[in-house]
């Protein structure tokens, strides 16, 4: 056999040491010594396919340590005996629902004291790190005296995405062994590294192969292995005065993402190691109250909940993708990016267009988006290869799943399709991208209607990360748990929604993004719009949202959906179509609302003195997309209130922090909601007419 391929096989194998005993007396838990006395304990949580650290696994662990304690071994090695990797963090499970801070502390408590016991272990300890390495589990780690990673792990502390902060000590060991400036950022972004970047900050101290983990062992518990040390930098980092004037850039940075009153988490890591970071016992104490108060905030329990939204539309995709080979048709700016994406997952592409132009544009977008995403070259050259340039449309003949996405043009389409359907092999997926046509005009010239589903992507593909999946009644139910699987396999999250205009989400943001023009109409600052709109929460506000998608394509979206709801949407006004007829249309031609340079909208400040944003503007852009949604939900177009507001934050990034347009109607209270829209349609006009849906919504 080739020794690359016994050296590839061998790296798979993990090295867990001696056997444990066939009966453990633990359950998450394995335990066995070395030739060398030196103690190796596996976590293997039960049932499960990661380990994750719940309050009866950090129970168990304690009970462990207390037996190693009395046992003596000449070191302890932990390690995971999951291939998914070494710790992925806490139990979210756990943090759902808190609402008493002082039950959280109680908590939390006991599991700090589990991860000193650790720390205060009289002998030598090393954690054998690989895969993920994650929040708690780091914890963990940095509780052992030292840390080996096996090339490929992955560090990080994500809880800040969670509206948290590392909470089992990881805000002082973390602080007190790397930079302040290095350790502090990777908590704030909730960033992860790779084992090469944890070795150069010395949060591990050595990088090593799974075949030569045995010795790597061995040279950390005796004494062998040079260990990484805080250096003079990070112990003046964690000097009071310098403390001070580091905090006070890392707000400043911290504001330009997110406001305190949005996401309290940042704000609460940087006071916490501001106030206490030269005293590694004081930040441990300091660092339980602040947790437990974060974790009871509106925003900590609706990222949570936000958290488990995506694992609930990951399930939804289901498993078993059969799809290996996606022939796209359009290479302009969503098709090109489509089949970039795909590429990029491992899937087999072949990329049609009329012209040859638009490819070489594509494969260009293509190349920039792996330089930032896929780490090794050699794989940006493979993810490349994949993409494959088809003038002549070759790619439809093995094509398992074809995606169209030439402009939104009905006979357009149906052209497109007439050529396509004969030359398609017998199992294969017509898939459109269309944003506005229902698919029941689409399929009218199909001699195999049931193979025809939309699959709706959203712009830019690489990060939003829903697809529409769109049924129509006549649909082959294997066709569309096929196409379910496929989002899920490109590591996408569907929402299955039936067809009518607009689907949910474009539905659902067109009244928001017209309401901005008729509050243009009227002569408010559109600086003032958007302004209202991130207020609220938004990534970005209304207008700039219509500058970017291309107000071509608001107008035609716009327009359809006025034409099957009339007046139940603002009306569009003339100088829009103006706009869009002298080629104003916004980022894409460099002009719209906004002048854009390179990639970005250039806004001058609001001037100090002058109008503000009021709750009624926020109010006017924000409780249409919540009535729309619950038109949906009433008219069965999306059947799960959580799938409606899962979508409305993967595919718009609707404020995360509230929990989705639904909830956040719920969390305000549904009377509320409802008499506000009567007052304002008593105001601006019947747009704003409660939907019949409110009655029944719980």
């Amino acid at each position: 056999m080739d020794s690359r391929i016994m050296t590839a096989l061998g790296d798979r194998v993990l090295e867990l040491g001696p056997k444990p005993a066939a009966h453990s007396p633990y359950k998450h838990f394995k335990l066995a010594r070395d030739a060398d006395g030196v103690a190796w304990l596996l976590f293997d949580r039960a049932d499960a396919s990661a380990n994750t650290l719940s309050s009866d696994v950090m129970e168990e662990f304690d009970a462990v340590l207390a037996a190693i304690e009395t046992e003596r071994p000449a070191g302890l090695v932990i390690r995971s005996a999951k291939p998914s990797g070494f710790i992925a963090g806490a139990d979210v499970n756990e943090f759902r629902g808190a609402s008493d801070a002082g039950m959280v502390e109680t908590r939390i408590r006991a599991a700090h004291a589990v991860v000193d016991h650790l720390e205060a272990l009289r002998l030598p300890t090393v954690a054998v790190i690989d895969g993920f390495c994650l929040g708690g589990g780091l914890e963990v780690a940095l509780a052992c005296q030292s840390r080996i990673a096996i090339d490929g792990a992955r560090f990080g502390f994500p809880e800040v995405m969670l509206g948290l902060h590392p909470g089992l000590g990881g805000t002082a060991r973390f602080t007190a062994l790397v930079n302040p400036t290095q350790s502090m950022a990777l908590m704030l972004t909730g960033r992860t590294i790779d084992a090469r970047r944890a070795r150069s900050l010395g949060l591990v101290d050595t990088v090593t192969q799974e075949r030569h983990v045995r010795n790597a062992v061995k040279d950390a518990l005796f004494g062998r292995l040079k260990r990484a040390r805080p250096g003079f930098l990070t112990r003046a980092a964690n000097f009071g005065p310098v403390r001070g004037l580091l905090a006070k850039r890392m707000r400043s940075e911290a504001a330009k993402a997110a406001s305190r009153e949005h996401y309290p988490a940042p704000y609460a890591l940087i006071d916490l190691w501001e106030t206490h970071g030269g005293s590694k016992a004081a930040m441990l104490g300091a660092e339980q109250a602040s947790f437990a108060k974060l974790m009871v905030t509106p925003t900590a329990q609706n990222l949570i909940r936000v958290f488990f939204l995506r694992e609930q539309m990951k399930k939804a995709a289901g498993s078993g993708n059969t799809i290996r080979h996606v022939h796209v048709i359009g290479a302009g700016a969503m098709g090109g990016d489509i089949a970039a994406w795909c590429a990029g997952q491992g899937l087999r592409v072949s990329l049609a267009d009329m012209k040859a132009e638009p490819i070489a544009g594509a494969v260009k977008r293509a190349a920039e988006l792996y330089g930032k995403i896929i780490r090794k070259p050699t794989e940006v050259r493979d993810a490349l290869d994949r993409l494959i340039p088809d003038m002549d449309g070759e790619g439809v003949r093995n094509a398992d799943l074809i995606i169209e996405a030439v402009p939104e043009k009905l006979e357009l389409k149906q052209k497109v399709y007439a050529g396509l359907e004969p030359r398609m092999k017998p199992g294969a997926i017509l898939a459109t991208n269309t944003s506005s046509i229902p698919l029941q005009d689409l399929r009218t010239t199909l001699a195999r209607p049931e193979r025809l589903v939309g699959l709706h992507f959203f712009n830019p593909v690489s990060r939003l990360q829903l697809v529409e999946v769109v049924s129509h009644d006549g649909n082959d139910t294997q066709v569309l748990k096929e196409a379910l699987a496929f989002v899920g396999a490109i590591d996408r999250l569907p929402l299955p929604v039936k067809s009518s205009p607009g689907f949910l989400v474009n539905r659902a943001l067109t009244p928001y993004m017209l309401e901005a023009m008729v509050m243009l109409d009227e002569k408010i600052d559109q600086r003032l719009i958007d302004a209202a709109a991130e207020q609220f929460g938004m990534p970005m506000g209304p207008i700039e949202l219509a500058d970017q998608v291309g107000l071509d394509i608001c107008l035609d979206v716009g327009d359809m959906l006025r034409t099957k709801f009339g007046d139940l949407l603002p009306p569009t006004p003339a100088w829009l179509r103006e706009k869009v007829a002298k080629g104003e249309l916004g980022r894409k031609t460099g002009k719209g609302f906004y002048v854009w340079r390179d990639g970005k909208a250039e806004k001058a400040p609001l001037p100090e003195t002058g109008p503000r944003v009021t709750d009624q503007m926020i109010d006017r852009l924000v409780l249409p997309m919540s009535n729309v949604c619950v038109a949906a939900l009433r008219e069965g177009i999306v059947d799960d209130a959580d799938m409606v507001d899962g979508a409305m934050i993967f595919g718009t990034g609707y404020a995360p922090f509230r929990g989705g347009p639904l909830n956040y109607a719920r969390t305000r209270g549904v009377d509320h909601v409802v008499s506000t829209l009567r007052a304002l349609a008593g105001r601006f006009g019947e747009r704003f007419a409660p939907d019949p849906g409110w009655d029944t919504f719980k």
